[in-house]
């Protein structure tokens, strides 16, 4: 599996142009797409390609897997990396199934980017794929994460980004905070960061681009903290240190880890004084 650059050149690493080079099969999602990136880098191909996208890759993988339970074979998308709302997954559980190695070459994440430069917690996230296309759909996701503390991660054409953002209001609220990452390491890159309310009045303004929405966790209620933080001391009480109490609870609890270290703290020193 190798990750190709999400917009910017620049950033296809030397081990995915040493491989690109090298390789003698490669699955890609588009091969023309290949090409033209492999022509944009300067590389010569020389792999014979396959293509592998959402509607063949069932059918695709016996045949790969067994080509690469003897030779390399090179899986990559059209951008980012496979298997992340993009084919490649199917084909990695068949190669497991079959107990073929699958290595990794890291490289470019539109989720992990927009994440990094949201501003919202990032200790805790998940990563809940494109948005439902159909508004009763989006409904029903809204309402089953309106209770979610971890940072959310969404995918969303420009097209829908205002009906979307205006649908995720609706459930979670006008005051919740967010951003919408466009042209992520493109010359126009751009993140608009504030309120669900107005980033709903900045959709408005057609912006282009493909979407990343990242959604700030629900806060937990008083009650919900109160307990959570007592469950930290009476594990400190017990002879555990404050970072590992914390973290065990917090992933008990689905809860951020630093918001939960902070609001230890807090109630240990309104007890000393």
């Amino acid at each position: 599996m190798a990750a190709t650059p999400i917009g910017n050149l620049k950033d296809a690493s030397p081990r995915l142009v040493e491989h690109l080079e090298s390789a003698q099969f490669i699955a890609a999602e588009d091969t023309r797409t290949l090409l033209k990136l492999a022509n944009a880098l300067g590389i010569r191909l020389n792999a014979k390609l396959f293509s592998l996208h959402e509607h063949n890759e069932g059918d695709r993988v016996n045949q790969l897997a067994a080509i690469a339970a003897e030779n390399d074979v090179l899986v990559v998308s059209d951008a980012g990396m496979p298997t992340v709302s993009d084919p490649g997954f199917q084909l990695v559980r068949g190669c497991v199934a079959a107990g073929v190695a699958v290595t990794i070459i890291p490289g470019p994440s539109a989720v992990l980017s927009a994440l990094a430069v949201s501003g919202l917690p990032t200790d805790r996230f998940s990563f809940e794929g494109f948005l439902p296309r159909k508004q009763g759909e989006r409904t029903r996701l809204w309402t089953t994460l309106a209770h979610e503390t971890r940072t959310m991660v969404f995918f969303e054409s420009p097209h829908r980004i205002q009906e979307s953002l205006e649908s995720a209001l609706a459930v979670l609220g006008a005051d919740r905070q967010a951003t919408v990452s466009r042209e992520l390491t493109k010359k126009f890159e751009h993140t608009e960061r504030g309120t669900l309310a107005q980033l709903v009045e900045w959709a408005k303004t057609e912006p282009k681009g493909e979407m990343v929405i990242v959604i700030a966790g629900a806060v937990a209620t008083e009650h919900q903290a109160i307990d959570v933080i007592d469950q930290v001391l009476e594990l400190m009480a017990a002879g555990s240190p404050l970072k590992p109490a914390v973290a065990q609870i917090a992933e008990a609890a689905g809860v951020s880890k630093s918001e939960l270290y902070d609001l230890v703290l807090q109630k240990r020193k309104q007890a000393l004084n």
